[in-house]
């Protein structure tokens, strides 16, 4: 489609210098301007917002921009019209030179998103050159005995405008003796030549005088002139002629230098002197000729002497004179055309028409990165250009049109593995051989926030010791994020929970800046033995991403509590009556006291502090018998006093007392009457609820005998394999030691849980067998105590389930044998493998599973 931008019918020297005459065509996509060359500076070509549909906005924001393929910039974009504008002189001939399309290509690049328009301009000729002869004025020397008819080749004139405004005739003054003829060169051009109408008399006339006029077509028709001077000789009457009119020869353009071309033969019909030839080149030689080849003018071989560049003269037309040595001298002519031969000596240029846009990591296949372009100034297949990348790369090159490429996405993008590509573009031609060149290209990687927060840990185990400060520091938990800028800033916080129906920011609180959690109060290991907090790295993306981790925080236990003496009560007044018959080793009573501590802290040795008489009592450091030392006298005082001291095993050491009151009586023959008359008299309520504990103690004991006998054969079938989860008991050469703690390992997946042994005396033959619930848990752990081997102390493995709550229950029963299996051996050599034994409770039933 062609349509007529702008046009008046003005004189043509006004339509030349001040107004256009616009034609756009837009053909395959392709929009194409016509303009006359010569326009001045500022004339508007067409209105390129227009023609490539984009609004006068979308000029800024897509920052449109004119690339000249030229080289030299003559046209610019009129940011606020959106106008294509002459930006400098245009010559047509200097641009194109004689050939019959002048047509510019422009490259329009317009971004966001990245995109190339192609734009041809044609530019037309104008009638601004006038025929041009090489010289003003021409000399020839003819004799006089020249016969008519014989044709004198004269130079042509020149006329760089094509088309109608080309070159079209000559004219020659009007005279009796020359006449003006043309010959068709084989080129297609059309040379002028003098012809001899009337024979020469010199004596008559020695020289003529012709004005010889060139004609272009144009309108107003130019012409140029040239002077004729003829100079009329006498004798000499044959020229020297050559073989053949015009020679043609081929030459590579890697010919070196000292090349023979070709060699020219002229000869001479003449005699002696006359016959005589030297060879030159046409006195109209160009210079390019002149510096690029020589000739022997005595052997008319012509040799290169400079270097052939194809693309700068892909030919050459050589003007050959022989002249004889006679006088006057006569000459003949030749012409050379000497084609040159491409050879593949210029590599691909690859050319970037846009600088590369940084890249999201998360751009999809096909995104535009670049528009790269490639041109090779050799011809035929030595111009055609082949483009490649890298193997692996995650780009490709996608061909647009007339060696235009985009470089494009082809796979998945990753900036934290790669953050920037140098994309090594590598353009070979088809030549033999053939030739590349390279051009690296660098690609940034923008980031998106595609990586979440991820803490050094999936979880952290804190050890916290029970009265600590308030706004002490707990732990400091560390996250990274492999993300860049605000992606990769990491805040941290706790998601709300729960510990004993509480929220746990009531405990803690944490610096969202460095992760680091503080305890809000101090803790009491008696309320809170373990909880856990859930913490939360969160990034600053868009959409934000973050990770959870856990924080187990056990607290350690103190010694902040004394022992509480549970009997005698040590507020009520109790007296003790034992008989004076009484002999050594007598049972007077038993002090029981309890411990909220746990651990080595809880450990509770009993000792007599004060006595009335201290030869007389003695209490058992473990179990707080009270038992006669040796047997009543008549001389015992018969009220005795004694206080008892309850001590645990913790730093610093914590202890309470209670005081004893005995009465040494006649006649009293069992211990403890007072406390066997106010049993047997219990109300029916009371004597109910005893039966209960009694069956239900029973029971428990043995279920737990049962259980332990079962374990101890399980245990024993499988000491050789694994359990899912086992208790393996070391160290067992301390075994022996009294007041002593044997660690045992324990492999759980359930709740965290530890193990102890503890020692006991030597003196108590009695055993218990406690189990610890939670009401709250449906499964509990369990405390055996029993006899060791030898016999001097007993061990009591305790598995406490940390995350009980402070309330539990505890029931004790009556002696239980001892189980084999949870002794390692005699000696005390093997490994003792124990599986974990799981209670539960329902309706206040003690059920095994």
């Amino acid at each position: 489609m062609t349509k007529t931008i702008g046009y008046r019918d003005w004189r043509w020297q006004a339509l030349l210098w001040h107004h256009v005459f616009l034609l756009w065509t837009t053909v395959d996509a392709q929009t194409r301007y016509s303009i006359p060359e010569e326009l001045k500076q500022g004339s508007v070509v067409g209105n390129l917002a227009k023609d490539l549909s984009l609004g006068l906005s979308e000029i800024f924001e897509r920052k449109l921009r004119v690339a000249s393929e030229a080289g030299k910039q003559y046209f610019s974009v009129d940011a606020g019209k959106g106008e294509l504008l002459v930006n400098d002189r245009i010559d047509r001939e200097a641009l194109c030179g004689q050939s019959a399309s002048c047509v510019l290509p422009l490259q329009v690049v317009v971004e966001n998103p990245l995109n190339l328009h192609r734009i041809e301009v044609e530019i037309k000729d104008i009638n601004d050159n006038s025929p041009r002869f090489p010289t003003q004025e021409i000399n020839l020397k003819i004799p006089e005995s020249v016969a008519v008819g014989t044709r004198f080749p004269l130079e042509s004139a020149e006329d760089p405008d094509v088309g109608g405004n080309s070159l079209k005739g000559y004219t020659l003054t009007k005279n009796d003796y020359f006449s003006l003829k043309f010959k068709n060169e084989k080129n297609g051009l059309t040379s002028p030549e003098l012809v001899l109408e009337k024979s020469l008399d010199r004596e008559n006339m020695s020289i003529h005088q012709l004005l010889l006029t060139a004609l272009d077509g144009g309108n107003p028709v130019k012409s140029g002139t040239c002077k004729i001077i003829i100079d009329v000789l006498d004798n000499n009457d044959n020229v020297p002629i050559f073989d053949e009119k015009e020679y043609k020869f081929s030459l590579k353009e890697n010919s070196t230098k000292g090349t023979l071309v070709m060699k020219v033969t002229a000869t001479d019909i003449d005699h002696g002197i006359n016959s005589e030839i030297k060879y030159s080149f046409g006195s109209r030689t160009p210079e390019a000729v002149l510096s690029t080849f020589e000739i022997n003018e005595q052997t008319g071989q012509i040799v290169l002497k400079g270097e052939l560049d194809y693309e700068t003269f892909p030919s050459y037309l050589i003007d050959i004179t022989a002249k004889d040595k006679g006088v006057p001298e006569m000459e003949g002519h030749c012409r050379l055309q000497l084609n040159i031969e491409d050879i593949n000596d210029n590599a691909p240029e690859i050319i970037l028409t846009s600088k590369p846009s940084p890249v999201r990591e998360d751009a999809p296949s096909g995104t535009v990165v670049a528009l790269i372009s490639v041109k090779d100034v050799d011809s035929s297949n030595n111009s055609k250009v082949s483009l490649q990348l890298p193997k692996g790369s995650p780009f490709t090159l996608k061909p647009s049109f007339s060696n235009n490429y985009a470089l494009v996405t082809s796979g998945a993008l990753d900036r934290e593995r790669v953050s920037e590509y140098k994309i090594e573009i590598t353009a070979t031609d088809s030549g033999s051989p053939p030739l590349s060149s390279k051009k690296t290209i660098a690609v940034s990687i923008t980031d998106v926030n595609d990586n979440p927060p991820v803490f050094s840990q999936s979880s952290y185990n804190v050890y916290l010791k029970e009265n600590g400060v308030a706004g002490s520091i707990l732990y400091s938990v560390s996250a990274c994020d492999l993300d860049a800028g605000e992606n990769a800033k990491v805040t941290y916080s706790i998601v709300d929970s729960k510990v004993h129906d509480v929220s746990v920011s009531s405990y803690v609180y944490m610096n969202s800046e460095n992760g680091s959690i503080y305890s809000m109060h101090s803790f009491d290991y008696e309320k809170v033995k373990v909880f856990h907090i859930q913490v939360q790295a969160k990034d600053q993306g868009s959409p934000s991403l973050s990770t959870n981790a856990t924080v187990h925080v056990f607290i350690l236990d103190q010694n902040d509590n004394a022992p509480a003496v549970i009997y005698p009560s040590p507020h009520a007044a109790s007296h003790l009556r034992v008989p004076r018959t009484a002999k050594a080793g007598h049972l007077v009573t038993k002090v029981t006291a309890v411990d909220a501590d746990s651990g080595h802290n809880a450990w509770i040795s009993y000792k007599v502090s004060e006595a009335t008489d201290a030869s007389l009592f003695m209490v058992s450091v473990y179990t707080g018998e009270v038992r006669t030392k040796r047997a009543v006298s008549e001389h015992d005082d018969s009220s005795q006093r004694l206080i008892v001291e309850v001590q645990d095993d913790g730093e610093a050491v914590q202890s309470a007392t209670v005081t004893l009151s005995i009465l040494l009586e006649d006649g009293v023959s069992e211990p403890m009457l007072e406390l066997r008359h106010k049993a047997s008299e219990p109300s029916k309520t009371s004597g109910r609820i005893t039966l209960y504990l009694i069956v239900s103690l029973a029971s428990v004991s043995v279920l737990s005998l049962v259980t332990l006998l079962i374990l101890a054969v399980k245990c024993m079938r499988s000491s050789r394999s694994s359990a899912s989860c086992c208790m393996r008991r070391t160290h067992c050469d301390e075994d022996k030691k009294p007041n002593r703690k044997l660690h045992i390992q324990l492999n759980t997946d359930g709740p965290i849980k530890y193990v102890e042994v503890l020692g006991g005396d030597v003196m108590s033959q009695s055993h218990s067998f406690r189990s610890c619930m939670s009401p709250v848990s449906e499964y509990s752990d369990f405390t055996l105590v029993k006899p060791s081997s030898t016999a001097d102390f007993k061990e009591v493995i305790s598995v406490l389930d940390a995350s009980l709550p402070d309330s539990t229950w505890t029931f004790e029963s009556q002696q239980v044998s001892a189980i084999p299996c949870l002794q390692c051996s005699t000696t005390c050599s093997d490994e003792c493998i124990f599986r974990e034994i799981n209670l539960t409770y329902a309706h206040g039933a003690i059920i095994l599973l």
